[in-house]
């Protein structure tokens, strides 16, 4: 599977976020589930529908926006 397939978007579902191959889960759901401590293989536990490279390209999305991320400066 392509990486562009398996971050998926659709406005019908979880309100159009960013979503795991259209599955109800979305990348930031990974993310939390990371930030709050849980290993890849706790989460893999927990989830049996996802894979290690969902979790990977999660992380990988989430940089890729990070870097993109453009700051203004306010003007004096």
């Amino acid at each position: 599977m392509k990486e562009q397939e398996r971050i998926t978007i659709d406005p019908s579902k979880r309100g159009g976020k960013p979503c795991i191959r259209g599955l109800r889960i979305t990348v930031y759901d990974i993310l939390d589930m990371m930030a709050s401590g849980m290993s890849v293989q706790e989460i893999l536990l927990d989830f049996p529908t996802l894979t290690e490279e969902d979790i990977f390209a999660a992380l990988r999305y989430a940089a890729d926006r990070e870097h993109k991320t453009t700051v203004v400066p306010l003007s004096a």
